[in-house]
């Protein structure tokens, strides 16, 4: 990180900023097992007629977030999280030769967590406003100081993989256009579905409670970077490579206990 260098008058001081309190927050291991894989038309083919099929890749696209109070406990909120994740896997069609397809699972987790209470609206000035002639107010930029949920994960872990016959009916979700338009192909129809896809993904997530305020820090009163921003020139290439650091650590392997670190 670039030091900053502050302004002559370096004189620490107290000033009001407005940001998101974390009120509360956990971090959770989970093991979702026998979940299943919505395929597509040509993966549910590749299905209903081969077993030599492997995970090559998983990635979570989209995640729902919702949230309301508990009743009867003040102050907590029930967070509901369901993570869309994209699998994309492979097949041997023949000696030598892949094929991949993909589909979406769904998983989904509930929290609780400590939100604390507030019933302030908050309303924002639009930026180009005309404050001599407003027109029509924008219910847009009416917010309350309500808590929000936020959820950080890493992309899954595929821990096992499994194919069964069709057997009784699991449960379903309304998959969102905008995720579906991720994969290669649209979903197979059930009736066409002989094969199922399960698997068991390991999440890695941390998730928060956040609400607005406004808080005192001690801080100076103005900073600028010292670092100077430059121009590389696509006219000379050659300079531009000459300049870069050799990268010894790509060439000099992680240790077991560097990588545990």
């Amino acid at each position: 990180m670039a030091e900053n260098r502050c302004n002559s008058r370096n004189q620490n001081t107290n000033v009001c900023i407005d940001c998101n309190q974390i009120l509360d927050s956990c971090r959770d291991k989970d093991c979702f097992s026998d979940t299943r894989v919505f395929l597509t038309e040509r993966g549910q083919d590749i299905i209903n007629s081969n077993v030599n099929v492997r995970i090559k890749d998983t990635e979570v696209l989209w995640t729902y977030l919702g949230l309301e109070p508990v009743q009867f406990n003040r102050g907590f909120y029930q967070a509901d999280i369901r993570f869309f994740t994209k699998i994309t896997l492979e097949t041997c069609i023949a000696a030598g030769r892949t094929q991949e397809f993909d589909g979406i699972c769904v998983c989904e987790k509930r929290v609780i967590l400590f939100g604390s209470e507030g019933n302030v609206r908050i309303f924002k000035s639009e930026p180009g406003c005309d404050c001599f002639c407003p027109g029509l107010p924008s219910f847009d930029s009416r917010e309350t100081n309500e808590p929000s949920v936020v959820c950080e994960v890493v992309d899954p872990i595929a821990l096992s993989m499994d194919i069964r016959d069709r057997a009784c009916e699991c449960k379903s979700y309304e998959i969102p256009d905008n995720i579906l338009g991720y994969l290669d192909g649209k979903l197979a129809d059930e009736g066409c579905v002989t094969r199922r896809l399960y698997v068991t993904l390991g999440f890695f997530s941390v998730i928060r409670l956040e609400r607005p305020g406004q808080f005192i820090v001690s801080a100076g009163e103005y900073c600028v970077p010292d670092k100077v921003c430059c121009d590389i020139s696509s006219d000379d290439p050659r300079s531009a490579f000459e300049n870069m650091s050799f990268p010894v650590n790509e060439f000099c392997p992680l240790s077991a206990s560097e990588l545990n670190n």
